[in-house]
């Protein structure tokens, strides 16, 4: 969509496409009252800001929308195909895809939520040292890597939904 479509579009029609850059109320209602907005770049460092501030809670509630690297989402969501497209790097490989899944498993343990990177253009090696090196963190550390995840990957979602 075209950012003047963004700007006079029903709130009510922007909401979900927003909700699947990043599930959090308080993120998609700010991005919403601040329309209408003079360029894409304007947009970007609004989305950008608000998205730092999130929280912790509301961190929480965002990756509960995402699948674990290397799950197939299944479905026709706007969220469900971004999500095959930006893991598209995990490829096929058997032993690669089973320790991508034990290092899931194993930062699942140690962290209590799933693992998040943003993929897109990360091979599967890229992602599974990443995961590797991640579970060497404190909580601190990891909570700060994935609030930083996950800003990257609303930023890049964002800009499919408004085109230049």
């Amino acid at each position: 969509m075209q950012l003047e479509d963004f700007n006079s579009a029903p709130a009510d029609r922007l909401r979900p496409a927003l909700a699947a850059c990043c599930d959090v109320p308080r993120w998609v209602d700010g991005i919403l009252a601040k329309r209408p907005y003079g360029d894409l770049a304007t947009l970007t460092v609004v989305a950008d800001q608000s998205l730092r501030e999130l929280d912790d809670h509301e961190v929480d509630r965002a990756l509960q929308a995402h699948p674990r690297i290397g799950d197939r989402p299944q479905g026709a969501s706007t969220e469900a195909s971004w999500s095959r497209k930006e893991q598209s790097g995990v490829g096929d490989d058997p032993e690669v895809r089973q320790a991508i899944a034990e290092g899931n498993r194993q930062y699942e343990e140690r962290f209590g939520r799933v693992f998040l990177i943003c993929a897109t253009g990360l091979s599967a090696q890229d992602m599974l040292s990443s995961l590797k090196q991640r579970l060497t963190h404190d909580d601190a550390t990891e909570a700060a890597v994935v609030h930083e995840e996950l800003r990257k990957i609303a930023l890049l979602r964002l800009a499919k939904v408004v085109d230049a």
